[in-house]
């Protein structure tokens, strides 16, 4: 007797229904008529059976004993890397500043995956994936924490993994592929030249794609945020969580996490999730709403989250209009100074990608947009190690002093 397919996919766009052994990357139909001047449509959402699952009996505490894997559009959890991923610390900070704050703040410190970043998550996903479907070979285009996430991840499965990044990608992120023996590719271009040319690689040379909101198992990797905040937070749904947003994958992530969980009838509402983008880098937040997608060039430092034509973006839209998220965007000297306070007040130290949800939650907490006693989650999504350069304008390195107690007596610290 045949075993009853586990899942099967949707495309986002036309609603066209894929089983899982049909398609692998886009809807067909919808991504003939792609053109590379616009996001892509035919992105594919993972869908399970949520009432048969609900039959079973299966509820939040049988998803946590298994990790989640009924949920997961894997068939072994061996086949994961032997790596600590996920289940990441959600820490409450109470002051910012010296002042008590009358909200409640959580921070969920991705920065604490093996890569020291949330895609983490993804690339375990994508590469269990690759593993039971027998690829060995994977490829990512990437501005770096993909590409080194990647990489790391292969590197524990003895799998291999082909980066192709821009050549302005920050030297810390090159650094870790390399270490993690990955074959890197620069080019000549944006981090969407490189996108294309991984796509291109993928078909000539049959290598498994990684790229985000292009493989749909990078959505499943993400939203195992969601399940660990559910648990963290004893079962509850906070009031706003606040997301940095680039190509869009990261906050479908989010959103689909809690809409299984919304279709198992475990959850009866989703909390309002707000995408944070920089605005040297809105292609996102400025077009949610337009009928007509306008590309403007991305100028930002916040490198993670610089993106001309966000690749998720159809799925990300349809997910914030449908469970009523909010969007901002900030200033570049917004998400610097929320780097230098979150650094300062709680320890922990993020790049200027991951400080943008950061200067999003300052941001509506300025405004008085956050409600007493109201539960609010910042994700943080990389360590500030990747990207030093991102934060030199808060670095002051004082002159050397002799090494005498009169020297140090003299000096304000």
């Amino acid at each position: 007797m045949n075993k009853k397919p586990k899942y099967h996919f949707q495309c986002t766009d036309c609603g066209a229904v894929y089983k899982a052994d049909e398609v692998r990357y886009l809807c067909p139909k919808c991504a003939s008529k792609n053109t590379p001047d616009l996001p892509p449509k035919g992105v594919l959402k993972t869908l399970y059976d949520y009432e048969a699952l609900k039959v079973e009996g299966v509820g939040f505490d049988s998803l946590k004993k298994t990790n989640y894997l009924e949920l997961l559009p894997i068939e072994n959890l061996a086949s994961l890397p032997n790596l600590h991923i996920g289940k990441t610390p959600l820490y409450k900070q109470e002051k910012l500043e010296g002042k008590k704050l009358p909200f409640h703040l959580f921070l969920k410190d991705d920065s604490q995956n093996p890569t020291f970043s949330f895609k983490d998550r993804a690339s375990a996903l994508v590469s269990a994936y690759a593993k039971e479907q027998g690829f060995n070979t994977l490829v990512a285009a990437s501005t770096g924490n993909a590409g080194s996430s990647l990489s790391g991840i292969c590197a524990a499965q003895g799998q291999k993994a082909i980066i192709i990044v821009p050549q302005s990608a920050p030297a810390a992120k090159l650094t870790q592929i390399i270490m993690y023996g990955a074959g890197i590719v620069p080019v000549q271009g944006t981090y969407d030249d490189a996108f294309d040319l991984s796509i291109k690689a993928t078909e000539i040379f049959g290598w498994y794609n990684r790229n985000t909101a292009f493989n749909p198992m990078t959505i499943e990797g993400k939203k195992t945020v969601s399940f660990e905040l559910y648990e963290q937070l004893k079962q509850a749904i906070p009031d706003r969580i606040f997301v940095p947003v680039g190509d869009g994958v990261i906050i479908s992530g989010v959103y689909k996490g809690y809409e299984d969980l919304l279709k198992l009838g475990i959850i009866d509402t989703l909390p309002t999730i707000v995408a944070v983008q920089s605005k040297g880098s809105d292609n996102l937040a400025r077009n949610i709403n337009q009928e007509r997608f306008v590309i403007e060039s991305s100028h930002t430092l916040a490198d993670s989250i610089s993106v001309d034509i966000p690749r998720n973006f159809y799925m990300a839209q349809q997910f914030i209009n449908t469970y009523q998220g909010e969007v901002l965007e900030v200033e570049d000297s917004d998400i610097v100074r929320a780097s230098g306070i979150l650094s300062r007040n709680t320890g922990i130290f993020s790049e200027p990608a991951a400080a943008t949800s950061f200067a999003g939650l300052l941001a509506y907490y300025k405004k008085g947009m956050l409600t007493e006693n109201s539960k609010n989650v910042v994700l943080l999504t990389g360590s500030g190690l990747k990207d030093l350069n991102g934060v030199n304008d808060l670095i002051s390195i004082p002159e050397a002093i002799p090494a005498h107690i009169d020297a140090l007596k003299n000096l304000s610290l």
